[in-house]
């Protein structure tokens, strides 16, 4: 976490009244904390179950699909998850404020881990539950952090940042207590039960913000810019033509009877692979009066975009094929105790937790001495010799399962790359976009997340043509020569960028 003195209790913008405090911040602070760390337990539970769920046979009470699909769904499903934080954004901004958008995205997704629970053999409540479950975090997942932002007085920035620590850490908490109850709870068969502990989880969080809603003293409870009469008109003529586009596009395509699970994730992939070159195009060729200094600032931002985009690619594939792989090929004994396959994707936020402080004084201390193209570089580097490490793993499992500290190693590779790319990620994409592009060009962020998310979950389908121990390396192979490039670049990106500092934030997922 970002170190910063905490100034003495006082009154301004976001103190409550009783003079009531949360560690030092706006009371409202504890109350967002606990429904972000609920709502991630609900989404970091499920994310630890559903591809084993996935491919679970109907006697295992599963949906029977192959790993190689469920890893496809797995990926789509994520992508979409940070995708629809774009349009989450501007409903907040423009129709039911942060206050309202938290709330009804937060009750949303209870109904979708609801509808998951409902223990019936059909997929029906399945997809409904994933479906309600995206549409709610798009909702939440932008705005709650917006209500943190805006619980301090616009100069006090020291006391804010050490605000986003605690609520970072709160993310954290969350996604590493999930994995440990909603694994042990939906072992041996009982998915539906560790669906219904992520329902509860965010139930809890939403029964806590309606409590201390009183503390959070009118933080977005309006919209910033709301919509006119008018402009709500085109909204709702433009949302009911595509909804009904898409409607029908789906089912033309069903009933030529070639529509299948496999090809609709394919088709979801390409379409979100083209929103961010859609967006760079309109950006670099509209006319928007461009400075050259902004438009050479755009061309670097997009090689930092695709190589977080292939960071992603490899980092996201914890919840697919990772944890197959500790399903399939590994001892899950950890000192002397057993564990469920769901207790490896806790590795990641522990060891998060642990070195956030290390890294945040290790980039303080190297100050400009490491610029932004190099902490991607060596970001990618590192998930790429993770999947070196994995390749091993792989190679030895063709004998017999592996030791589940393979798994840790990994983990632990990963989390140097993670904490070297995410925390930079949203201030250099603020620092190089265009002045006209500023409050949009902070969701381009995610969509790299969203793009590594969905190819990822298609790479899945090489290992129908190629041994896992190459399938690892080949991606391995991906990602180091990506980073590499960018460590050969990086005196001509530094220029492009103009780049002389970047503050270093705690990452957000």
């Amino acid at each position: 976490m970002m170190n910063s003195h905490a100034h003495p209790c006082g009154r301004g913008a976001g103190m409550t009244t009783e003079g009531r405090t949360f560690f030092g911040h706006p009371r409202g602070l504890a109350t967002l904390f606990g429904t972000e760390m609920w709502e991630r337990f609900s989404w970091y539970g499920l994310r630890a179950i559903l591809a084993t769920f996935l491919a679970a046979s109907p006697a295992h009470q599963g949906l029977g699909m192959s790993e190689q699909t469920a890893q496809a769904v797995v990926g789509v499903y994520g992508a979409l998850i940070y995708l629809v934080a774009l349009p989450g954004g501007w409903i907040a901004d423009r129709i039911l404020g942060a206050r309202r958008s938290v709330f009804w995205g937060g009750f949303v997704i209870m109904c979708g881990h609801i509808s998951m629970a409902v223990p019936v053999s059909s997929g029906a409540f399945v997809w409904l539950g994933l479906l309600l479950i995206i549409a709610g975090t798009g909702l939440l997942k932008p705005n709650i952090s917006v209500m943190v932002g805006k619980l301090y007085p616009e100069d006090d920035d020291g006391r804010r940042d050490a605000g986003f620590s605690l609520f970072y850490l709160g993310i954290n908490l969350g996604a590493f207590f999930a994995p440990l109850v909603v694994g042990w709870l939906a072992r041996d068969d009982r998915w539906h039960l560790g669906f219904g502990a992520a329902a509860v989880g965010m139930a809890l969080g939403l029964l806590q913000y309606v409590l201390g809603r009183r503390h959070l003293r009118g933080v977005g409870d309006r919209p910033g810019m709301p919509l006119t009469p008018r402009e709500r008109g085109r909204v709702i003529r433009l949302v009911s033509v595509v909804t009904a586009a898409v409607a029908s596009a789906l089912g033309a395509w069903a009933a030529t009877g070639a529509l299948t699970l496999d090809r609709f994730t394919v088709v979801v992939t390409v379409v979100i692979l083209a929103v961010p070159v859609g967006y760079f195009a309109y950006i670099l060729f509209g006319s928007h009066d461009l400075t050259e200094d902004e438009r050479s600032r755009m061309k670097a931002y997009i090689w930092l975009f695709v190589a977080a985009a292939i960071f992603w690619m490899v980092y996201d594939l914890a919840p697919s094929k990772l944890l197959f792989f500790a399903q399939n090929d590994t001892d899950l004994t950890l000192f002397g105790v057993r564990i469920q396959p769901a207790t490896t994707q806790s590795f990641n936020p522990l060891f998060i937790m642990i070195f956030v402080p290390v890294f945040a004084a290790l980039w303080v201390r190297l100050g400009t001495r490491v610029s932004t193209p190099q902490k991607f570089a060596f970001a990618l580097v590192m998930v790429g010799l993770s999947f070196v490490v994995m390749a091993a793993a792989a190679s030895l499992a063709e004998t017999g399962k592996v030791s589940v500290w393979w798994l840790v190693l990994v983990y632990l590779v990963q989390v140097f790359g993670e904490l070297s790319l995410s925390p930079v990620g949203l201030s250099v994409t603020t620092k190089l976009a265009p002045r006209a592009f500023k409050g949009q060009m902070l969701g381009i962020w995610f969509i790299a997340v969203s793009v590594g998310d969905a190819v990822g979950g298609q790479t899945g389908r090489l290992s129908q043509v190629m041994s896992e121990p190459a399938y690892y390396l080949l991606l391995a192979a991906m990602a180091i020569v990506a980073g590499l490039a960018l460590f050969l670049f990086t005196r001509r990106l530094r220029a492009m960028m103009s780049e002389h500092h970047v503050p270093a934030e705690p990452p957000i997922r």
